[in-house]
């Protein structure tokens, strides 16, 4: 008889580290149902993953919205029965400003997106969780969930909030069988970084790295695929870098370099 295959979803897998995690999902024989606001670029994933032969479907979802997020959820449930896995990936990244040069308007956007979205995410995926006594859930944080970067305020402030949000979850649904985890991105290759940087400001960032460059989105999916996976059966509640050494401590003056 052949495995039953996993049933889940990736928001924010238009493009960047939610597409490479939906990519990387479907061709581990999972069923990935793709979220995102962006139509053109949730099917052009979509019809990636179906080219080698993957399953996988789009449902066009705002994080931050409750009727959007249910029906995601919702909508993966009818239609399979079941919901094994979910990468909370969405997010939005303006850069600029000060706490006292930042309008109320856009930290609601922000927050909304990348704080309240990963909530609602959860309360929804868990729900379904809770009843099947199953599930393994990881949210997209950041290195800025760590440590402050300049001029990125409500951002790195929601990337903290996130870190937050998944150790309550873990903690909360451990007893249950469902398993809560982050993922903490250094910098990465993504249309989202070329938005807000010139590519020899990447390339700055890159070289500042221990490992000396920046990150493609494959090599954060991998750690999404794996903490998704039964081989991390015994890891909850842990906030996983994959940052090339970014975050480690500075080095001592002594150095076989």
């Amino acid at each position: 008889m052949s495995e039953r295959r996993r049933i889940g979803l990736v928001t924010g897998a238009a493009s960047g580290i939610g597409r490479a995690s939906a990519l990387a999902l479907a061709r581990g024989g999972a069923h990935v149902t793709v979220a995102d606001v962006d139509r053109d670029g949730g099917e052009q994933t979509v019809a990636l993953i179906a080219s080698e032969d993957g399953a996988a479907e789009f449902v066009a979802c705002d994080v931050s919205k409750a009727s959007d997020v249910a029906a995601l959820v919702t909508t993966v449930v009818e239609r399979h029965g079941r919901l094994d896995f979910a990468h909370n990936n969405a997010g939005i990244c303006p850069v600029g400003y000060t706490i006292d040069t930042l309008e109320e308007e856009l930290w609601d956007q922000v927050i909304g997106v990348n704080l309240k979205g990963i909530w609602l995410s959860m309360k929804y995926e868990l729900a379904v969780m809770r009843e099947q006594r199953a599930g393994a859930i990881v949210n997209t944080s950041s290195v800025c969930g760590l440590r402050a970067t300049s001029m990125t305020v409500p951002y790195n402030t929601s990337k903290h909030g996130v870190i937050g949000l998944t150790q309550e979850a873990a903690l909360d649904f451990a007893p249950l069988g469902v398993r809560v985890n982050a993922v903490l991105p250094g910098v990465v290759d993504t249309a989202m970084a070329h938005g807000i940087a010139t590519d020899e400001q990447i390339a700055e960032m890159g070289a500042a790295t221990p490992i000396g460059r920046v990150a493609r989105p494959e090599e954060i999916a991998a750690a999404v695929v794996w903490l998704l996976s039964d081989e991390a059966s015994y890891v909850t509640g842990h906030n996983l870098l994959v940052d090339g050494g970014l975050v480690m401590p500075l080095p001592s003056p002594i150095s076989p370099r």
